[in-house]
């Protein structure tokens, strides 16, 4: 509590639009977390509240706490998620649209990575963080099958490979915005480019198709039960 009111006189403001836990305290009873954040709502020195870096059973477990005692819930998940990295769809993302919660990418471009300024054997541009600081961990050979898919993509569009890889995360339902991480002006007029990209069906259905996950149980189940209920017939 002395923390946040030290940000807000540092920030010079009267409160905090998101205020986000950065990670999972396993030290620190949930409920007692929850209930500090509902005081900072109540208090009016925060608007909204969200997470980060967070497994789906650990946000669908406070958003049943909060739920239940009237407190402030969860608005929105910070997460690592990109073309090369779908793995936050097999639990996060069918529980974000459930519950109504946002997402907001963190590393949309995989470090740079999915810049398409990297070959396979490591080099890429000169002063590239990713060069000295090898972050988020990334299936580098699924990575480079997906950067070889955008690249035809970004010259029919007269696009960058890296606005096309942003352009498909814009266009999944459940994102609400990405975090860029720009080292040059240039960079950051690049990646702001990508707001204006349309994908076309075609082009989504390829890229969906490259960077498709492997089918997991009980996903695989899952998608199976539910479509064999789907064809069933409706009774009246």
């Amino acid at each position: 509590m002395h923390q946040i009111d030290a940000s807000l006189k540092r920030l010079q403001l009267d409160h905090i639009d998101l205020y986000q836990l950065h990670g999972f305290d396993p030290v620190t009873p949930l409920d007692e977390v929850l209930s500090t954040l509902n005081d900072l709502v109540r208090s009016g020195k925060v608007r909204t509240i969200g997470l980060c870096n967070m497994a789906a059973w650990q946000v669908m477990k406070a958003l049943a706490i909060s739920d239940k005692r009237g407190w402030a819930r969860f608005e929105s998940v910070q997460a690592y998620y990109t073309i090369a990295g779908r793995d936050l769809e097999r639990e996060m993302v069918p529980l974000l649209a459930d519950q109504q919660v946002g997402l907001m990418v963190w590393s949309p471009l995989a470090g740079g990575l999915l810049s398409g300024k990297f070959s396979p054997d490591g080099k890429g541009p000169d002063g590239a963080r990713r060069a000295s600081f090898d972050f988020p961990i990334v299936d580098k050979p699924r990575a480079f099958r997906c950067v070889d898919a955008m690249r035809p993509i970004a010259v029919r569009l007269g696009a960058t490979v890296a606005q096309v890889a942003l352009a498909w995360l814009l266009s999944r339902p459940q994102v609400s915005t990405v975090i860029v991480g720009a080292r040059t002006p240039a960079q950051l007029q690049d990646n702001l480019g990508a707001g204006k990209v349309q994908l076309s069906a075609e082009d989504l259905k390829a890229l969906d198709e490259a960077s498709a996950l492997e089918p997991e149980y009980p996903g695989w189940m899952i998608a199976r039960q539910g479509e064999a209920r789907s064809k069933a017939p409706v009774r009246d």
